[in-house]
């Protein structure tokens, strides 16, 4: 459990309360050193390798005279070769590529330094590569993102802008002015700590041997339109799996004569208003639609389902080696109801608290399911069978 008033290192010394009341949502932080002796968790080449492999999102962004390009990958060697060895300032170019996390242990390990933030929140950890002058342009998210320097050095100018009107034609969108109020030059091990719609230039700094490599961690903002229809989704299939939720057939013994037979008459429209009025839903409708909805993975993530072995073997090799979440997994939990990659489950006692640490620090070890007690023979089912479609592997 975090301790919310425990200084921080990675926030400069101040507690993770402090954080949250004055500067989440709200404005910049800028801290130095918040890693010391940070200096990436790949190289360039291994970052262009990850973007080379089909189940891994990347793009190539560049500027060209002054128009910006935009390219997806999965990429390969001539695609890089076509890009400038050396600083071109009519041809600038950057690689982005997305949840590093899914891909990478030692990036998943980093993003649990930002605990203090809820798993639900959590969207990914994108690295970005780019040689002198490099970037994506001034631009604004819709979502908070902590922007941690690793190799080489970044040139951060913001902006309190309101006008946050776009470049016509560009494949991103770019700001079409920009005004700068604050300018920062961060070098490796730096955190900068941006709120939603702030308006940023990140121009990448070589000193001709180092380039430039930035650690994006950034936060889930769902459209409240998006919250409103995948729940309205998800309680359609509540109501067609409860036959009797709603239960009885229209009907209308007043029934008046009607001038016109096309008509769709008011007292039709009130009795359906009415039948429409009796659908409710409660606070654990919204939690179990939350964590179905927030764990389930992106449509482009895939599990590589693990050997069969059987519940005996499975439970064996739990006791033995503990459990880890696969990196594209994601878990969480509410009450007594725990959900993994979309997937929901009940647990009570032993069995709700080993969930609970799993959930929280992605793994257990042997000696954590020893201490805790016996688990319910239904989660063990429940484990053996997200084991098998690849949610989980053993220590």
């Amino acid at each position: 459990m975090n301790n919310l008033n425990q200084p921080i290192q990675l926030l400069g010394g101040i507690t993770a309360s402090e954080f949250l009341q004055h500067y989440w949502h709200k404005k910049p932080l800028l801290i130095k050193n918040a890693i010391p002796e940070f200096k990436g968790l790949l190289s360039p080449d291994e970052l262009a390798g990850l973007a080379c492999e089909d189940e891994v999102q990347s793009r190539i962004v560049e500027e060209i005279k002054g128009k910006w390009h935009a390219s997806h990958g999965p990429f390969d060697e001539s695609d890089f070769s076509n890009l400038p060895e050396k600083p071109d300032p009519k041809h600038r170019w950057t690689l982005l590529v997305q949840s590093v996390n899914h891909h990478l242990s030692e990036a998943a390990e980093l993003l649990s330094q930002f605990n203090f933030i809820p798993h639900a929140r959590l969207d990914d950890l994108m690295v970005s590569y780019a040689p002198d002058g490099g970037g994506v342009g001034p631009h604004f998210d819709s979502y908070d993102v902590f922007l941690l320097q690793g190799q080489g050095k970044r040139l951060w100018r913001i902006s309190e802008q309101t006008d946050l009107s776009l470049v016509e034609g560009a494949p991103l969108r770019i700001l079409k002015n920009f005004d700068t109020a604050q300018e920062w030059l961060v070098e490796a091990g730096d955190l900068l700590y941006l709120p939603p719609h702030l308006a940023h230039w990140g121009i990448a700094v070589s000193d001709g041997n180092t380039d430039c490599m930035t650690y994006s961690i950034g936060f889930r903002a769902p459209k409240v339109q998006e919250l409103a229809t995948e729940f309205l989704g998800f309680m359609q299939d509540k109501l067609n799996k409860d036959v009797n939720a709603l239960p009885g057939i229209y009907q209308d013994a007043d029934l008046t004569l009607q001038e016109h037979p096309a008509e769709i008459g008011n007292g039709m429209i009130s009795k359906v208003a009415d039948i429409l009025k009796t659908i409710q839903w409660s606070d654990q409708h919204v939690a179990d639609f939350l964590g179905s909805y927030l764990s389930e993975p992106k449509p482009d993530v895939f599990f590589n389902p693990n050997k069969k072995i059987s519940l005996r073997k499975f439970h064996e090799n739990l006791l033995k080696h503990g459990i880890c979440l696969d990196l594209k997994s994601q878990m969480l939990f509410t009450a007594q109801y725990f959900y993994l990659n979309g997937e929901a489950i009940a647990a009570t006692g032993s069995s709700a608290s080993l969930l609970t640490a799993l959930a929280d620090h992605r793994k257990l070890a042997s000696a954590d399911i020893a201490i805790t007690g016996d688990i319910e023979a239904a989660v063990i089912e429940q484990l053996h069978v997200w084991y098998l479609a690849g949610y989980l592997y053993f220590n």
